[in-house]
């Protein structure tokens, strides 16, 4: 090979050396965008489908492969898509469900207000219509599902903020009655808690931004199907949308999906001693933790002995103005709109998430102004109990009006 000049050497030496013979105990982080190949005849095989291997990382990539088969294992499914976050991996769902205008998506009322915004603001002016209903009712639920032949039923495991478990089975049998779809948020719960593909579900979405991770330092959503003929519909919407995850965000991910089993056992435990003990306090006028159900869908579609590592409180003085004075008067747990990180966060839902909706529409569905959401982390859990003991004085400083009483955890299956 003629001697090359230093210009050329600064662009191509040390570049495109063979892998190592050895394997790596970690997935690489393959942080290339494209790939070359010995021949174009080889390069054709790759294209056609012919030859297994990788083109361009908008079309795959082997440290988001890593992690998207991970997840695909741990729930149980045919095929794991990543996306650039947890509303990108919604919106791949919906897309794989064969949406057209005129088709109906029957959504849970308790649903994260951002996926509400996707169901109106982004498939409702393509003629996609979305109806409401009360999942936790089953016989309301199957009327309206008869009524409405809906394409497409979404719900959450755990919902976001109160906490309520979803019946999958169940709400899955209605599904399938219609031929529907049935799409399953299971962030609150991750793999370690439910798995609601073998529970009936035919999709299952994770905001891997939240407990995947659980670190806050990735961003990044992934959709699980059952049938593997969903395969070429979440491929096409990662590769043709384009909302495909970075290998950046993929490894930190995958980091964090180690300890994840770690991280929940001992999240739930903390959650389940606050949830308690909270339960106690005057101040408090009702605490919402999944274990104070008294309908047994807690046990039937969470991992025994957990209930999850979120506890949602509502203020005895239920205003925004004492929830956000709480809040502030806290030192230890950290204000974010966030959740599942190892730090305990606390968000008001009213404020965030919820805030596009209507007072009259919040209080309907019981998100009141003086709610609070705990999630809960790996801390000394009386550590958390002692912040947020001396947070609660700031509430009942003389001049503040304070009502209600004690509410044990026999009386939280309000939630």
């Amino acid at each position: 090979m003629a001697k090359r000049s230093i210009e050329t050497e600064f662009v191509h030496a040390g570049e495109r050396a063979p892998l190592p013979q050895g394997l790596p105990n970690s997935t690489p982080i393959f942080a290339n965008s494209t790939y070359s190949y010995e021949s174009m005849e080889e390069a054709e095989r790759v294209f056609t489908g012919d030859l297994k291997d990788y083109i361009y990382t908008r079309y795959g990539n082997p440290t988001v492969d890593s992690l998207q088969e991970a997840v695909r294992v741990l729930e149980n499914g045919a095929v794991a898509r990543a996306y650039a976050s947890g509303m990108a991996a919604l919106h791949a769902a919906l897309l794989a469900s064969d949406l057209a205008p005129g088709s109906v998506v029957l959504a849970s009322r308790d649903l994260y207000g951002a996926s509400f915004d996707l169901l109106f603001n982004v498939f409702g002016p393509f003629g996609v219509k979305t109806q409401l209903a009360d999942f936790s009712d089953l016989d309301d639920l199957r009327a309206r599902v008869a009524e409405l032949k809906p394409r497409v039923l979404l719900g959450e495991t755990i919902s976001n903020p109160l906490l309520k478990v979803l019946d999958i089975a169940a709400v899955a049998e209605i599904a399938h009655s219609v031929g529907a779809k049935f799409i399953v948020d299971s962030t609150f719960a991750t793999p370690f808690l439910a798995r609601p593909l073998d529970l009936g579900a035919d999709i299952v979405v994770h905001s891997a931004t939240k407990y995947l991770g659980g670190s806050a330092d990735a961003i990044g959503g992934i959709a699980v199907a059952r049938d593997i003929a969903d395969e070429a519909a979440l491929t096409s919407a990662m590769k043709l949308a384009g909302g495909i995850l970075s290998v950046w965000e993929a490894h930190s991910i995958s980091r964090g999906l180690r300890t994840l089993a770690l991280r929940l056992e001992r999240q739930c435990s903390n959650a389940e001693k606050l949830a308690v003990e909270l339960g106690k306090r005057h101040d408090i006028k009702l605490v919402h933790y999944p274990k104070f159900a008294t309908d047994g869908v807690t046990e039937k579609v969470l991992r025994e002995p957990f209930g999850g590592a979120l506890v949602s409180i509502v203020l005895a003085d239920d205003t925004r103005e004492a929830a956000w004075r709480f809040m502030n008067a806290l030192e230890l747990i950290v204000r974010a709109t966030t959740l599942g990180d190892v730090f305990t966060t606390v968000s008001h839902s009213a404020s965030s998430s919820h805030r596009e909706l209507t007072e009259k529409r919040r209080n309907t569905l019981g998100i009141t102004e003086g709610l609070v959401r705990i999630s809960v982390g790996i801390e000394s859990v009386e550590d958390l109990l002692a912040d947020i003991d001396q947070a609660l004085v700031s509430v009942s400083e003389p001049g503040t009006v304070v009502t209600g009483s004690t509410i044990g955890g026999d009386q939280g299956a309000a939630a």
